[in-house]
């Protein structure tokens, strides 16, 4: 048992107890400040090509999804609790700007990109799918810390 204490009190120790902002002083922007934006997170929906890799963020910064469908195939992403653990900036398609309140799926007939700007917030593992796929190459998990 107290091997046991010892061991959880070390993991506890090697892992940040709290996620924070990327940068100390995010200014007059606040958590959309340049300085705490995270690597853009690519996505490629392509019949019989990969989602894309598994990806860890950090609660508190803002990152872009960039997804980008090659319009091989009528096909969309779906992730319900993924979309309900962000605050959504925007989605820009074609240079259009969107601000949803929430989403579950984007869905492309064509070829195109559309772009997802969000500032994580809510820590889990969250995936991210081709509606009704079951192959481990057509998802794709997005763990916020």
């Amino acid at each position: 048992m107290k091997k046991l204490m010892i061991a959880a009190a070390l993991a506890t120790m090697s892992s940040p107890i709290a996620a924070a902002p990327l940068c100390d002083d995010l200014g007059f922007a606040g958590l959309l400040a340049k300085c705490n934006r995270g690597e853009d997170i690519p996505l490629t929906l392509a019949s019989g090509q990969p989602l894309g890799e598994d990806v860890v963020l950090q609660s508190g910064a803002y990152y872009t999804l960039v997804i980008t469908a090659d319009g091989s195939a009528e096909l969309a992403i779906e992730g319900p609790s993924f979309f309900r653990a962000i605050w959504m900036n925007e989605i820009v398609i074609n240079k259009i700007e969107i601000r949803p309140m929430a989403i579950d799926s984007i869905e492309f007939d064509k070829a195109g990109v559309a772009e997802v700007s969000f500032i994580a917030i809510k820590p889990g593992s969250h995936t991210i799918r081709i509606p009704g796929s079951t192959g481990e190459t057509q998802s794709m998990t997005i763990s916020i810390q």
